[in-house]
């Protein structure tokens, strides 16, 4: 009997080095080289002159009294600023802890407390959010910051007013070693307070370079990071990626707009282009989509949530990105465990998540009783290896909760592993529906309502029901011009294709759906929304009694 257990490529050695030794060695290599774009700020940099600007950052932070190991916050969305902030406090050993732009001043001032931050460095706005008097909140509550920096104010001119001090930057650097913490990510804290996950060099650079690897990344790629710097998406996958391989980081905006980005594809002539389904799903549902130009594109990243398969069909048809590949994992993961490779059949690339990236060991595993099970059999998917976390930044027992003695992480999403080493993620512990007594996974549900062809995007959500425990519900987003569809239309397109059992009863149509702002949808936003408008007479489209009852396998 087989077992669903794999072990990455190890044939490319891991990199034994620190962030900043990193960048150093890329701008010995590529100097004039274009090494980041900020279109939305109208601004450039070569390799020579982005490594100018870190080491003046730097001299300026630690002038400022920002030493090794010490937590310095970056609050703010994609920026140059923020790149050069990234590789400024690796530069010093400052533990970088990222904040969710979209933070409320109760979970700001939580985090702040947590990580014990000292510093911080932040824009002046972003959305309807002042930043300034967010933090003047906060230190009200938690007592004076050593350093407060606002992005284009007076206080950035200073940090940034300094010539490199290369001497003090030189002894700096000598004092880092790659397994020391760098970059703290707290969690989206769905299930309680966020948690923060304490990453390394060793953990992220690695992870970059090797996600840069299967991609193909050379001096030549221009990669398109429209996805959040403050997650690993953009950070470590996009940043890190680009300065291991000496591509080119190019921000299309500060946050997500599907038009800015694909302008930015064609203006930019980039080779690679990143984001979650629902991203390229809004890019390819724009009206002048045909007008891009988007021939530059040969490859890119689909990650962060379940990628529906006919979506990446047409990101590969429709968007030349022949060479895309899907990633797999989670921040505590550095993030990336599983990925697909760009000369993957399409059946490969559009139904997995790939098979274990470089030097990750991954596995199946009964919940129940944690036995590794056979191929092709359900079960928790775990990984194991350099890119495990640290831990959750002072917090052992959740981090004892999600990493076992035997150093595996338990990622609580279920998959199938076939024969080749490939696996495909068929939902969450937490998402499954059990519906008189079956096991439900939405991903599955989903995947075929994808199918029809006037459903844009489609998520799938277990309701409470007194008969049956629970029931399945629908949020449907229609495509521009498609007629109303009822709970009876969605039954009719399922009848013969789906059992019974997993045909939504409820259907609402919505413009959009509750996510984060990384772009994955929050379910357990959806499922309170849900409740609401369940109690509502008439806001949820419910399959009629008497369409009940008619198929003698429905026990409706």
């Amino acid at each position: 009997m087989e077992l669903a257990h794999d072990v990455g490529p190890t044939d490319t050695p891991l990199l034994h080095t620190t962030i900043s030794r990193a960048l150093r060695e890329t701008v010995g290599k590529f100097r004039e080289r274009e090494a980041m774009v900020d279109a939305h700020a109208q601004r450039r940099w070569s390799y020579d002159e982005l490594y100018a600007d870190v080491r003046r950052l730097a001299t300026g932070l630690h002038r400022s009294g920002v030493r090794k190991g010490e937590r310095v916050g970056i609050w703010g969305p994609n920026s140059w600023e923020w790149t050069l902030t990234q590789f400024a406090t690796a530069e010093l050993g400052a533990v970088l802890v990222n904040i969710n732009p979209s933070y409320r001043q109760h979970e700001l001032n939580y985090v702040m407390k947590q990580a014990g931050i000292t510093s911080m460095i932040a824009s002046d706005s972003f959305r309807t959010q002042d930043y300034p008097a967010m933090l003047d909140l906060a230190e009200q509550e938690l007592g004076p910051l050593k350093l407060k920096v606002i992005m284009g104010r007076a206080s950035w001119d200073e940090v940034m007013s300094a010539e490199p001090d290369d001497r003090a930057l030189e002894t700096r650097a000598a004092e880092l070693h790659p397994d020391e913490p760098i970059n703290i990510q707290y969690t989206s804290g769905t299930t309680g307070f966020p948690k923060g996950a304490t990453l390394s060099h060793r953990n992220i650079l690695n992870n970059g370079f090797f996600v840069g690897q299967i991609n193909r990344y050379t001096e030549a790629d221009r990669i398109c990071i429209p996805v959040p710097f403050y997650h690993c998406f953009g950070m470590v996958m996009g940043n890190l990626a680009a300065i291991t391989h000496g591509s080119a980081m190019i921000i299309p905006s500060p946050s997500f707009e599907p038009a800015a980005t694909l302008q930015a594809v064609e203006r930019e002539r980039c080779t690679s282009l990143y984001g979650v389904p629902t991203m390229f799903i809004a890019e390819l549902g724009l009206p002048n989509f045909n007008d891009f130009d988007l021939s530059s594109l040969r490859t890119g990243i689909m990650a962060g949530s379940p990628c529906p398969e006919e979506i990446m069909r047409q990101v590969i048809s429709m968007m030349n990105m022949s060479e895309v590949t899907i990633c797999y994992g989670m921040t505590e993961t550095s993030p990336v465990s599983l990925q697909t490779r760009p000369d993957d059949a399409l059946d490969l690339r559009v139904g997995t998540v790939g098979r274990a990236a470089p030097h990750a060991e991954i596995k199946i595993i009964d919940p129940s009783s944690g036995r590794t099970l056979p191929v092709e059999d359900d079960g928790e998917l775990c990984t194991r290896g350099y890119l495990v976390m640290k831990g959750y930044w002072e917090d052992p027992e959740r981090t004892a909760e999600t990493i076992d003695r035997e150093g595996w992480i338990h990622t609580g999403d279920l998959g199938r592993m076939d024969a080749r080493g490939y696996v495909k993620v068929t939902g969450r512990i937490k998402d499954m529906v059990i519906r008189g007594g079956e096991n439900i996974y939405p991903r599955e549900i989903e995947e075929f309502l994808y199918t029809h062809p006037d459903i844009m995007d489609a998520q799938v959500i277990g309701v409470p029901d007194k008969k049956y425990g629970e029931e399945l519900m629908a949020w449907i987003r229609l495509r521009e011009g498609a007629p109303a569809l009822s709970s009876h239309d969605l039954r009719e397109f399922c009848r013969g294709e789906v059992a019974n059992y997993k045909i939504p009863r409820y259907v609402v149509i919505v413009d959009e759906f509750p996510t984060t702002v990384t772009g994955k949808v929050r379910k357990i936003q959806m499922r309170q929304q849900s409740l609401d408008m369940l109690a509502t007479p008439g806001a949820v489209d419910d399959a009629r009694a008497d369409e009940r009852g008619k198929d003698p396998e429905d026990p409706r």
